[in-house]
């Protein structure tokens, strides 16, 4: 019998762990597999860890977990839980239900249908309801700028609730960067893949641990790793202000010989110093962003470190 591994990654979830379980127990009979679990704790401080101590003990080998000696994010929660997963498929699904399970049925019947090319069916959200307006707002500002200035294509809405044949998976897993950013990976890997879209779906417990501001240094996390077209920008700036700089230059050498060298315009000057100087420190902002995602590259430091796996 095949083998469908789902990668669950958890940060103080232990009001939605047994919701989850249980609703996934119901729909286990409708897919023709055997379903496992790879719960992965990411250095959560309340429950989540004892909670996936008893379902792994009480499950038979259908329940495995992986728990971090500290928070290292959900991304290097992914990168373990695809390690981990042993199965012919594997699906990266939240433990919130903000990811339907009822969708798992359907996924799967894609994937094994008679002759079927599809190696990945992902989903995405048609709707943001239930998001404050300004976080969707942005959402979509992201989406939009990022496929404007990257040549891989990340889907408006798309989440990392996918299922994925064994073949995506290894080379998703080769792609051992420590800067992850899986949306772009998922489409840098390329694979065939057919998207299910859904409506938005609310938690079905506890909050949510993406703050705005984590959702927009996510973004920065994203760009920058599928783009350097902020490197170009900048130099493209610098260009420009330079030739601008010539012109008022001879524009100024050309004043003071027909009109003598009044002193005047020091308002104008100040401005037009302190622009420039935002300008530089903004090109060397980005340039120095870069610097440090190949500093951090360089350092091979590990992308997570296990505490306890069961």
């Amino acid at each position: 019998m095949k083998i469908l591994a789902l990668v669950v990654p958890c940060y103080n979830e232990e009001k939605t762990i047994p919701i989850f379980y249980e609703t996934v127990e119901k729909i286990k009979p409708s897919i023709p597999a055997r379903v496992e679990y790879y719960f992965v704790d990411d250095g959560s401080r309340d429950g989540t860890l004892g909670i996936l101590r008893e379902l792994y003990k009480r499950s038979n080998g259908g329940v495995h977990y992986v728990s971090f000696s500290r928070n290292f994010g959900k991304e290097a929660a992914l990168y373990a839980g695809l390690q981990a997963a042993q199965g012919n498929f594997v699906a990266t699904m939240d433990v919130d239900l903000q990811d339907p399970p009822s969708l798992l049925p359907q996924m799967w019947e894609i994937l094994n249908a008679p002759g079927s090319e599809v190696d990945c069916v992902a989903t995405r959200r048609v709707d943001r309801k239930g998001e404050p307006p300004v976080r969707s707002f942005f959402a979509r500002l992201f989406y939009k700028i990022i496929n404007e200035l990257s040549d891989t294509e990340i889907v408006d809405g798309a989440r990392d609730y996918r299922m994925m044949s064994r073949q995506m998976v290894d080379s998703v897993i080769r792609d051992s960067e420590y800067n992850r950013f899986s949306k772009g990976i998922f489409s840098w890997v390329g694979f065939h893949t057919q998207w299910i879209s859904y409506e938005n779906v609310e938690r079905s417990a506890g909050e949510t641990k993406w703050s705005f501001w984590k959702l927009f240094k996510y973004s920065v996390e994203g760009i920058l790793a599928y783009t350097t077209v902020p490197l170009y920008l900048s130099s493209i700036m610098g260009f420009i202000m330079c030739g601008f700089s010539f012109l008022a230059l001879a524009f100024i050498v050309i004043r003071a010989l027909a009109y003598g060298d009044p002193v005047a315009g020091w308002p104008s000057l100040v401005s037009i110093i302190t622009f420039l100087g935002g300008l530089i420190l903004l090109s060397m902002g980005v340039m120095g962003l870069y610097v440090a995602k190949i500093y951090l590259e360089t350092k091979k430091r590990q992308i997570y470190i296990v505490r306890e796996q069961g």
